[in-house]
């Protein structure tokens, strides 16, 4: 059924007449008014802090009330189309979590030009005045019905940093990492490699075409230090320049610019004069999204198409060593399949198997595994124990080791584009790592991974 809206004409409204809605807060409505508003003073949202104050626990802001006020103005009297002139408050008392409001406006006057003056009053739940005042609203002259708009489902993490704010606190006393930026020659790449260099993340190395390069930063108002541009007259010579700049021990790092993800790699990739380093190379994304309780390793979502049993435990090793040394502590590592038992038919499931075994014998170190996990066992405890699957990684995993690239890239790309998800991404295995993000990536994400590979750099052991 339909929930209309409508309002009261200045002309039918009468001395007395008025109306009233309830409330009770939460902590959510605290939480969301205090994002809204950015107002955190530890009094809404600090327990501890709160619990020693006068008011002796966590209290609504002031002006959530006179929201409610707003509120009962605009949608239900006068209701839609009420212009408000002015308000007049006084604070009586506190509004703690649980508390019910009844919040009343009256009116007690009208006056020319339409305006309306009114009474406003809030009462908790025991009836003592909260919020006492008065305010002055052109009242509308024509009648409005309009059905009920539909607010959106809001989700939010009680997690206060998210993962760029943590990996730059990781990177806090470290020094920058001496980067060969590779072709930087979009917008998006050379603003994002010197936001890179702002946060101290990065000491670039800028190969690309030089006249070209230098009239891109010309056109974006930024300036780049000429002695540290290695001229080359396109992109691929731009790969191979970064390739031979790692080689020569001048640089920690790598960083994708503007160029396809098979250009950069192959140089890397050549066998006797790329970067290997006996290891199978692979890509690790780090996604922080907001229904799981801590960010997510994900493993292969961009190099290696069908690994083997050998690439995946590569695979694996790459991911258990970049997490352990960004957060040093040991991590639950989820080796997915689309189902959590053993199958023939299901050849994921028998490497899933397969590296658990490994991991006992200590050809995977460092890490708690547990495989073939389906996706809803990894993250949900309640499913896993519906199943009867008992293990300490089972709804609590850091890592999600994925079948192949396809799976593991379309699990990337609907946490991205469907929750939203907040990433960072680096290639491991080569002899340094390689900052690798999509052209489009926005310049948070290029920090993001840039202060992962900083950090992976600059604390390992």
């Amino acid at each position: 059924m339909t929930d209309w809206l409508t309002n009261h004409l200045y002309d039918d409204i009468e001395i007395g007449q008025g109306d009233s809605l309830e409330r009770v807060l939460t902590r959510r409505d605290i939480q969301l008014f205090a994002v809204m508003s950015g107002d955190v003073n530890p009094a809404h949202l600090d327990d501890a802090y709160a619990d020693s104050s006068a008011f002796h626990g966590v209290i609504a802001h002031g002006m959530w009330t006179g929201a409610l006020l707003s509120t009962l103005l605009g949608t239900q009297f006068p209701g839609p189309g009420t212009i408000y002139l002015s308000q007049q408050m006084k604070f009586h008392k506190p509004v703690h979590i649980g508390d019910r409001l009844c919040v009343q406006v009256t009116c007690i006057e009208k006056a020319d030009r339409h305006r309306v003056r009114l009474n406003c009053l809030a009462t908790n739940q025991d009836g003592d005045r909260v919020v006492s005042g008065e305010a002055w609203v052109m009242a509308p002259t024509e009648p409005v019905r309009r059905p009920r708009p539909q607010l959106p489902n809001i989700q939010f993490t009680d997690r206060p940093s998210g993962l760029q704010q943590f990996l730059l606190e990781q990177c806090r006393d470290v020094a920058p990492i001496v980067t060969a930026v590779v072709h930087p020659m979009d917008a998006l790449s050379l603003l994002g490699a010197l936001q890179c260099q702002r946060e101290g993340l990065i000491d670039p190395w800028w190969i690309a075409p030089k006249e070209r390069l230098l009239a891109l930063a010309e056109s974006l108002h930024v300036e780049l230090d000429t002695g540290r541009i290695i001229n080359v007259g396109y992109s691929h010579a731009a790969a191979e320049a970064a390739v031979q700049f790692i080689q020569d021990g001048r640089g920690d790092a790598i960083m994708k610019g503007k160029l396809h993800t098979d250009e950069l790699m192959r140089p890397i990739l050549a066998k006797g004069t790329g970067l290997q380093t006996g290891r199978r190379m692979s890509h690790v994304f780090a996604m922080d999204t907001v229904p799981y309780k801590k960010p997510l390793y994900i493993t292969d979502c961009a190099l290696n198409i069908r690994p083997d049993l050998n690439a995946k435990r590569d695979i694996c090793q790459n991911a258990i060593d970049l997490f352990t040394a960004i957060n040093a502590r040991i991590p639950k590592v989820a080796i997915l399949a689309a189902v959590e038992t053993v199958d023939a038919n299901m050849p994921s499931t028998l490497d899933a198997t397969a590296l658990c075994k490994m991991a006992e014998r200590g050809q995977i170190t460092g890490a708690l595994l547990d495989g073939p996990l389906a996706m809803d066992n990894a993250l949900s405890a309640e499913a896993a124990a519906i199943k009867g699957i008992v293990s300490q990684v089972a709804g609590d995993a850091d890592i999600l080791l994925c079948p192949d690239l396809e799976s593991g890239n379309l699990l990337f790309k609907q946490m991205s584009y469907l929750t939203g998800a907040e990433g960072a991404g680096i290639v491991m295995g080569a002899r340094v790592p390689v900052i690798l993000t999509s052209r489009a990536s926005s310049i948070d994400t290029r920090v993001c991974s840039a202060a992962m590979a900083c950090a992976f750099v600059r604390k390992q052991p």
